[in-house]
C-alpha cells in the first residue's frame, strides 16, 4: 500500500501546474547561479593558478550551487507538503483513508515517499549542471557526491517536517507558512550559533547545543566533502522524529471526537 500511495502522490504532483512551475523556476534560478559562478571562476583562474593550495572548480562552483539549492528548496518544500494531509482534512476525504485497510504508518510513509521521489528527480536535474563540467575539466567527485548526499538528506528532512506540520491544520496555506517558519527557525539557530553577539550572551555549551540542532550546520561539512556518521545519524533521527510525530497525529485524528 505504501507504493500505491506514493505513486498516487507522485502522479498528482506531475498533474499539478504548481509542480511543473517549481521544476522550471528552480532550474532557471540555479542555472543562472551556476553560469554566474562559472564565469567568475574563469575570470579568477589566472590569479588562482599562482596560489599553492588554490580552491578548484568544485569548491568555487559546485559546492555553492548545491548550497544555494538547499536555500531554494527550503522555500519550495513547504509549498509541496502543505496539501498532503491538510487538504485531505479540508475536503473531508481523510475519513476515506481511515476506512481503508491500511495503517497510519503506511499513509504517512506513502505520502512522504511520493514527495521525496519528486524532489529526488529535481535534485538529479540539478546534479546534471555540475556533471556537465566533466566535459571540459575535472571535478572532485568525492566532494560532489558528498554534497549531493547532504542536499538529499536536507531535503528529506524538510519534507518530514513539512508533512508533520500539514497534519496540524485543515488549511494548506497555514501548513505552508508554519512549515517555512519551522525550517527558517532551524536555519536561524545555525546563525545564532555562529554569531558574536550570541557568544557574548550565552556560554559555549549552550552555543554548541543550538548549533547542533541546526539542519544546515550538519549540511556544511558534507558540502565540503567531509563525511561524518554523526551528520548522517542526525538527519536520520530528524526524519524519524517528524514522521513518528505525523503518524501519532494521524492516529489522534482517526479517533472519534
Amino acid at each position: 500500500m505504501i507504493k500505491i500511495i506514493a505513486w498516487r502522490e507522485l502522479k498528482n504532483l506531475f498533474l499539478s501546474p504548481l509542480a511543473w512551475a517549481i521544476l522550471v523556476v528552480t532550474q532557471i534560478i540555479l542555472c543562472y547561479q551556476f553560469l554566474s559562478q562559472l564565469e567568475t571562476y574563469m575570470q579568477m583562474q589566472a590569479k588562482l593558478s599562482v596560489l599553492e593550495h588554490s580552491p578548484g572548480v568544485t569548491d568555487l562552483v559546485v559546492a555553492p550551487l548545491l548550497g544555494g539549492a538547499a536555500i531554494v528548496l527550503l522555500i519550495i518544500v513547504p509549498l509541496l507538503t502543505m496539501r498532503l494531509i491538510s487538504e485531505e482534512q479540508k475536503n473531508q476525504t481523510l475519513s476515506l483513508l481511515f476506512s481503508a485497510p491500511i495503517s497510519m504508518t503506511e499513509i504517512i510513509l506513502g505520502k512522504y515517499l511520493g514527495v521525496l521521489s519528486f524532489l529526488m528527480i529535481l535534485i538529479a536535474m540539478i546534479a546534471l549542471m555540475p556533471l556537465s563540467l566533466l566535459l571540459g575539466t575535472a571535478i572532485d567527485l568525492g566532494q560532489f557526491f558528498s554534497a549531493l548526499l547532504g542536499l538529499s538528506l536536507v531535503v528529506a528532512s524538510f519534507i518530514a517536517a513539512g508533512l508533520y506540520m500539514s497534519t496540524l491544520t485543515k488549511q494548506p496555506a497555514i501548513a505552508a507558512i508554519s512549515s517555512f517558519g519551522l525550517l527558517l527557525l532551524l536555519w536561524m539557530i545555525n546563525w545564532a550559533g555562529n554569531s558574536s553577539d550570541v557568544q557574548d550572551a550565552i556560554d559555549k555549551t549552550t552555543e554548541h547545543t543550538l548549533s547542533w540542532f541546526s539542519l544546515l550546520n550538519h549540511f556544511e561539512p558534507l558540502l565540503k566533502g567531509i563525511f561524518s556518521s554523526t551528520d548522517i545519524i542526525y538527519y536520520m533521527l530528524f526524519i524519524s522524529l517528524f514522521l513518528t510525530l505525523a503518524i501519532r497525529r494521524l492516529e489522534r485524528l482517526r479517533l472519534p471526537h
